[in-house]
């Protein structure tokens, strides 16, 4: 049986931060991303669902080979995705598509995979669906985990990604899902409030089982039922952000899967994603001792 099998989208993108400018386009992607954070961290059987392009189909295989992430689910398809992000001394970022790569239809997941643990949603530009969900609900009995970014993002006539959350949409997702994460932007997006605690309450009350809302340098919020968990963020030099919700949610499902408390579990996410920040592409080291070392100083804090 797997324990994690996350569907979305690779890419490869180019990065520019105050502090890192990569050569060339480097791989990312959330649901890439969370596998490689799972992996590292000793998850035993971890599976990815995707559409890459011929043009880095063989770099991608070799960078998924070092980290013995299955890729039965992997598809062909004309391009490759990416982005060129862009971030500014204060954190934000820009987004401008490199490439587009194919839609992640029902058939395109192995039928083992439908018998993972958990299910990891992580698209990048709209290649999963609600129908998609609906499948994914009908036919498995895994934990149901999403991360909603590529399920908001659109692409404006200049070819820069803008966000458009829909609050319609969002119940729905909502309604399907154990667990949903968006960051403090794209949940004021999806559900119309500002207020991460609100944001993270409503998704709760539309469905889900629990609500994470993360918050970059100032942490996370975790909502279950009426109750809040407030996991505060390890400091650390951040050089480059991109990954960093992507690892956070690898290493959230990973301590979860070990039968930890949600509030270890937030630390241990929020303390992994600490590490990713220090580094910019898929060959981030991430060991669990070093993570729970910082977890012990977040409980100290």
């Amino acid at each position: 049986m797997f324990d994690l099998v996350a569907i979305g989208n690779p890419v490869y993108d180019e990065i520019a931060t105050p502090y890192v400018h990569t050569e060339g386009r480097v791989l990312s992607g959330c649901s890439t991303n969370a596998c490689l954070a799972a992996k590292k961290l000793g998850l035993p059987k971890v599976g990815f669902v995707g559409c890459i392009g011929k043009d880095y189909e063989e770099r991608f295989r070799g960078e998924m080979a070092r980290y013995e992430v299955d890729l039965s689910g992997m598809k062909l398809a004309p391009t490759t995705g990416g982005f060129k992000l862009i971030y500014d001394i204060t954190g934000n970022r820009t987004l401008d598509v490199l490439g587009v790569s194919g839609k992640i239809l029902p058939e395109d997941i192995p039928s083992e995979y439908l018998e993972a643990r958990v299910i990891l949603l992580g698209p990048i530009l709209g290649e999963t669906s609600l129908d998609l969900i609906h499948f994914i609900r009908e036919k498995s009995k895994a934990l149901v985990f999403l991360d909603p970014q590529g399920m908001i993002r659109q692409v404006d006539a200049t070819g820069r990604v803008v966000n458009h959350g829909d609050v319609e949409a969002t119940m729905k997702y909502a309604s399907l899902v154990d667990f949903i994460k968006p960051n403090e932007h794209e949940a004021q997006e999806m559900t119309g409030y500002e207020d991460p605690f609100y944001s993270a309450r409503m998704m709760v009350g539309w469905g889900a089982k629990v609500g994470i809302v993360t918050l970059a340098e100032r942490g996370s919020i975790i909502a279950k039922e009426r109750n809040f968990l407030r996991i505060l963020a390890y400091k650390t030099f951040a050089k480059d952000p991109t990954g960093a919700g992507d690892t956070y949610a690898g290493a959230f499902i990973t301590k979860y899967l070990s039968g930890a408390n949600l509030y270890h579990c937030g630390l241990f996410a929020s303390a992994a994603a600490s590490i990713k920040v220090e580094y910019t592409g898929p060959d981030f080291p991430l060991e669990e001792v070093e993570v729970e070392r910082r977890v012990q100083k977040l409980f100290g804090d």
